[in-house]
Formats: C-alpha cells, sequence, structure tokens
C-alpha cells in the first residue's frame, strides 16, 4: 500500500512537471511568434523610408485636431456636434503603420462620413491653378464656398502626412509625390474629399480657371477635370459659371471662346448642364486690383466704373 502511494505521488509530480514544460513551451512559442509579427510589421524598409516630397507635418495631431475646433466653433458652430477626437482617430488610422504607396479609399472611408457636412446650394467654387486668387476671393465674400473652406478641406490644408510599416509607424522625413505612386496618402485624401465636394454642390456652381497658363487653362488632368467635373448631378447642378481669370499684366494665353475651355463647354453640355463662361469676372478682378492699384489693366478696370 505505502509503494501504491508512492508511485501515483511520483505519477502526479511526473504529470505536473510535464505539465509545466508544456506551458513553458507554449509560452516561449508564443514570444517568438509574437517577436517575428512585430519585427514584421515594423520591421525597416529602406524603400519606403525615402521620397521626394515632405514629410509629415510635425505635430500634425495638434494641427488637426486645432484647426477642427476652431472650424466648428469659430465659424461654423451649427458643426458643433463634430467629434473632432474621433475625426483625427480616424485620419490617423487611414494611415498609420501603413505602407504609403497602397492607401484605398476604405481607408478613409470613415472620416469622410464623421467630417463631411451640407454645402448650400449656389455656393460651391471649384478652381483649377488659381488657388491664391480663389481664396483670396472666398475670404472675403463669405457667399462662396472652395474645398479648402469645409470642414475636411480646412483641415487638410497645405499640411502633409504619410505612414511606414516601421515605428513609430508615421514618416516625419518624406512621403511620396503622386509621381512616385499615385494611391499616396495625400492623392487618395483629395481625390475623395473633390469627388465627395462636387457630389455635394446644387444650384449654380463656380469655377475659376486660369487664362494666362500657355498649356490652357481647363487640364483633363486636374482634380477639377478628372474628377470634379464629373461628379456634379445634372439633377441637382442648374448652370456652371466658368470665370477665367488673367494675371494682371500677365498673358492672356486663353479666353472663353479657347479651346480648352470648349473642351470643357463640350464636356458639360454632354451632361446637359448649362453653361456661362466670363473673362475676368469683375469682382475677383477688382480683387487682383487691390493689389496692383497702378497697373494699366487695373485703371482701365477702374475707369469703367
Amino acid at each position: 500500500m505505502p509503494f501504491q502511494q508512492g508511485s501515483a505521488r511520483t505519477r502526479q509530480r511526473t504529470v505536473l512537471l510535464v505539465g509545466i514544460v508544456v506551458l513553458l513551451a507554449v509560452l516561449v512559442l508564443a514570444v517568438v511568434l509574437a517577436s517575428l509579427l512585430t519585427h514584421g510589421k515594423h520591421q525597416d524598409s529602406p524603400k519606403m523610408l525615402k521620397w521626394k516630397d515632405r514629410g509629415t507635418t510635425k505635430n500634425l495631431q495638434e494641427v488637426i485636431l486645432g484647426r477642427c475646433y476652431n472650424y466648428i466653433t469659430e465659424w461654423y458652430p451649427e458643426l458643433g456636434d463634430k467629434d473632432c477626437l474621433k475625426i483625427w482617430e480616424s485620419l490617423k488610422d487611414a494611415f498609420i503603420y501603413k505602407n504609403p504607396c497602397n492607401i484605398t479609399s476604405e481607408d478613409y472611408q470613415p472620416l469622410m462620413e464623421l467630417a463631411s457636412h451640407p454645402i448650400p446650394c449656389n455656393k460651391s467654387l471649384f478652381w483649377s491653378k488659381t488657388n491664391d486668387l480663389v481664396h483670396r476671393y472666398t475670404k472675403s465674400n463669405q457667399n462662396f464656398l472652395t474645398l479648402e473652406d469645409t470642414l475636411l478641406g480646412y483641415m487638410a490644408d497645405r499640411i502633409s502626412w504619410c505612414g511606414d510599416p516601421s515605428a513609430p509607424g508615421i514618416n516625419y522625413e518624406s512621403c511620396p509625390k503622386r509621381s512616385e505612386c499615385e494611391s499616396n496618402p495625400s492623392s487618395v485624401f483629395w481625390k475623395m474629399a473633390s469627388k465627395m465636394f462636387a457630389e455635394a454642390a446644387c444650384g449654380v456652381v463656380q469655377v475659376m480657371l486660369n487664362g494666362s497658363i500657355e498649356a490652357g487653362a481647363f487640364r483633363s488632368s486636374s482634380i477639377f477635370g478628372s474628377i470634379e467635373v464629373f461628379n456634379l448631378n445634372p439633377d441637382k447642378v442648374s448652370e456652371v459659371h466658368i470665370w477665367l481669370m488673367h494675371d494682371i499684366g500677365g498673358p492672356q494665353s486663353e479666353s472663353c471662346s479657347g479651346h480648352s475651355i470648349q473642351r470643357l463647354k463640350n464636356i458639360l453640355e454632354e451632361r446637359n448642364f448649362k453653361i456661362i463662361c466670363e473673362d475676368n469676372y469683375r469682382p475677383v478682378q477688382l480683387l487682383q486690383c487691390v493689389q496692383n492699384p497702378d497697373h494699366t489693366d487695373c485703371r482701365l478696370c477702374t475707369n469703367s466704373t
């Protein structure tokens, strides 16, 4: 009987030891696998570390949050139900720890839904190659909104961001240009935001183009020419007004009867839009003359009042 009890205790110890050994083996295996997975996720990838464009804007989180809070408190308090922290998290989740050449529209969909808001009819103002002028105009005339005057565009205007599979998941040194890879964080974001902005337009819409560009005011490769013009809804938009602006003292490379403008008119007419084109839309030209009051073009503009 004592012998049998001793044998039972020995077996119990053996089973216990085997269990401990197995448990230790499982733990070691788990640690090794976790290390391999983490290394695979955060491994340095020289190909992704050096791009041709500027890197992620410093203090990106603070910049995005600051702009978001400023927009909904100072500009449009009616959007006070927007959650800026969630908006920031959805932007971060769209690109952090990701290959900056493999960004998809699905990555940004949560952000688009969180930050979108209605655009009043007759206020949508599109543009191409008139960045400085069009935004000086919307700052002086609250009756029009560009994409950069919406919450999405305001937060992202003139800043940069991209991720990297290696830690810390954000590349502050460089980000890819569109010429390096088209599916980069910035290009995908602006294409989606531009499409959504065009789809929301209603009533009379405006587009400000640059008639001093030798290559033509309307370019099929631009965001306006490739995305926005094709996402205007003929059932919601009654007219498209083209404002063809020329630089003060600059060349007048194209007028409303020019070749590229005619291409734009053809596209719009095929989609059943009514079109009005005006060379040097007067309210915008007057704004140009504020900075060039003594120029001949501006004296003529003044004398015609």
